[in-house]
């Protein structure tokens, strides 16, 4: 009997795994790096283990002091998560060779699996070789043979584009899985991405269940997922749940898994099978009523599951709440999360509490949403109306674009694919303001302010404030009277430092204000409070490139120097944050005049990365 579990993870998912060790009488222990030392896995531990590391990414990765902290915090079974090592046979191994319990499939199994290259053998396929890619081929996608979340990947177009993806997939999959392994497959355009979550015991049973349509991604990385898949046909349905029975017991599989597919024109493509738990998990739980963490914990005691799965019942949407501006290519966003709350009837899986940083190492996800209801329709609704109600004051997020995506007709007809955002992003971002926010940050910021000589028997100027919304910058004006606080063409019903009620034209709305520095959350606008007296701008040259976040700079184009002429788009630096590589590219033809970073220097927000001097 299993009595103490340490997670080989970080973050949400730890969190996730603990809840379920909680309510099972089971002791936690968290390993954390440098950088997590107060993150909130480590705080609701039972015991948390620090584990040294070259750098933050890389610790969760040192398979030898994650057994050792196992082994040091008394605890006799690993549960991986998922990420980092959770798809690593050797580090299986290593938790089986010192005597624990490995609360996930076979060494063996792993192995066949866990590489994409690997698996598509055994399922009679063979990846396309870089070598032998033609015009023919094209599009195609080169991949990451190991690890998954997006990273590694790259969509190539035109042949000349084939080199350099192969080169940064490499990096990218090497810093993030210790892999750098990579090949190449055919990129079916618009498909959808559909998956079969299974779980097999020791005995000989495998349950399929169910589907899971995760189809809105971005970077390849999953966004809103939902099961069980929406507008499947009864025959394609069981053909992906036979396939993916077939798959586990092709390598004797034990515990939770999911087996992946690409969906086009009524045909299942093989993608991979991942060999862990995975981050939608939660749809299938709420679907099935199950835990399946509870499921994996039996699994790896040795019971059996019953011969056939729970009944399905309903519909649940998962959304994955992000740190990062979809407005502007996805970047990720750091600093301090205020607060995140949601609504009541749904489900929030976060790795963050109010006050905590979300800092520039890991993923940044924030959190995972979820929402059941008898019928899809209901479950899409409740989630949307549950994003748009949440409390998410800190940095930048998704929130919005996940709102716009979970109410654009597209997905509420369930006619979505891979290729969502592509088509849409730019009208999802397209900003929408709350015309009344302004006003109401200003009437928060000045209650309680005194009145003495704010106010005149006779008329007097008004009071003003400026915020910078959606990226224009609105100006407020407001009195101060008698009665309180008026604004012309508003009857400012009631104003304190935290909620301010206004109607205008008959009707009645109320705003939740929060000021943090000069960040005003009102309701679900976010402005920035510009000052009273503008100050001189910074003055940056022209054609200056500045970090879109911190991060390390881990390389600099060959050749390139002081002088050096280049062309537009040509990549200058790459700039790593998050466990991603992002390009800081030239906008505009011209000469390098300044490069005052080097390999391996950390940058922060806004840093000067180079200059280019227009032609």
């Amino acid at each position: 009997m299993i009595t103490s579990v340490l997670v080989a993870n970080r973050g949400e998912i730890a969190c996730r795994v603990f809840r379920t060790c909680r309510a099972s009488g089971i002791r936690t222990v968290a390993v954390h790096s440098d950088a997590d030392e107060n993150a909130l896995h480590a705080r609701v531990a039972d015991t948390a283990v620090r584990l040294p590391g070259v750098t933050p990414a890389q610790t969760y990765l040192r398979a030898d002091l994650i057994v050792k902290a196992a082994v040091t915090a008394g605890a006799d079974a690993v549960h991986p998560g998922y990420g980092f090592l959770s798809e690593n046979a050797g580090f299986a191994r290593a938790v089986l060779d010192a005597g624990l319990v490995w609360i996930g499939p076979p060494p063996e199994a792993i192995e066949a699996m866990a590489s994409k290259t690997r698996a598509k053998a055994l399922m009679g396929l063979d990846p396309l070789r870089a070598d032998d890619v033609t015009e023919a081929d094209l599009p195609v996608l080169v991949k990451a043979a190991a690890g998954g979340g997006g990273r590694g990947m790259r969509v190539v177009r035109r042949l000349a584009e084939l080199e350099p993806a192969l080169e940064g997939a490499r990096a990218e999959a090497a810093s993030a899985f210790g892999d750098g392994e990579v090949f190449v497959e055919p990129y079916l355009e618009n498909g959808r991405h559909v998956e079969v979550q299974i779980l097999a015991d020791t005995h000989g049973t495998v349950w399929a269940l169910g589907t899971r349509d995760c189809s809105l991604q971005r970077r390849h990385q999953k966004v809103v997922e939902e099961a069980p898949a929406p507008g499947l046909s009864d025959e394609l349905a069981d053909e992906l749940r036979t396939l993916a029975v077939r798959a586990a017991r092709a390598v004797d599989y034990t515990g939770a898994g999911t087996v992946e597919f690409l969906v086009a024109d009524g045909r299942a493509h093989f993608l991979e099978m991942n060999t862990r738990l995975q981050v939608e998990h939660p749809v299938t739980e709420a679907v099935f009523g199950i835990d399946l963490v509870a499921e994996q914990i039996r699994v790896a005691e040795g019971h059996a599951l019953a011969a056939e799965p729970p009944r399905a019942r309903g519909h649940a949407v998962e959304a994955r709440l992000y740190a990062e501006d979809p407005a502007a290519d996805w970047t990720p966003q750091t600093g301090t999360l205020h607060r995140l709350a949601v609504p009541e009837g749904v489900r929030l899986d976060t790795g963050f509490g109010d006050g905590d940083t979300i800092g520039v190492h890991y993923d940044p996800m924030i959190a995972k949403v979820v929402a059941h209801a008898p019928t899809r329709a209901e479950a899409v609704r409740g989630l949307a109306g549950a994003l748009e109600k949440a409390t998410v004051h800190g940095p930048v997020t998704n929130r919005d674009l996940l709102v716009a995506s979970l109410r654009h007709e597209e997905f509420t007809s369930a006619r979505m694919d891979t290729g969502f955002y592509d088509r849409h992003l730019t009208t999802l971002t397209a900003p929408a303001p709350d015309p009344y926010a302004p006003l109401a940050a200003a009437l928060a910021e000045a209650h309680g302010r005194s009145r003495f000589g704010g106010w005149r028997n006779l008329p007097s100027q008004p009071q003003t404030r400026r915020y910078l919304l959606a990226g224009e910058e609105h100006e407020v004006r407001y009195h101060h009277t008698r009665t309180g606080l008026t604004a012309d063409g508003v009857h400012v019903v009631h104003a304190d430092a935290a909620l301010v009620v206004l109607e205008a034209d008959g009707v009645r709305r109320r705003f939740q204000v929060a000021r943090h520095g000069d960040r005003v959350h009102v309701n679900a606008t976010t402005l920035t409070a510009l000052p009273r007296f503008p100050e001189p701008e910074n003055q940056r040259a022209p054609g200056s490139l500045l970090a879109p976040m911190p991060g390390t700079v881990v390389k600099i184009a060959d050749g390139l120097v002081t002088g050096s002429s280049v062309r537009a788009g040509e990549p200058i630096v790459w700039l790593e944050a998050m466990k991603m590589q992002h390009v800081i590219s030239a906008p505009t033809a011209g000469t390098l005049t300044a490069l005052p970073v080097t390999t391996g220097q950390q940058v922060d927000v806004n840093a000067l990365l180079a200059v280019v001097r227009t032609s």
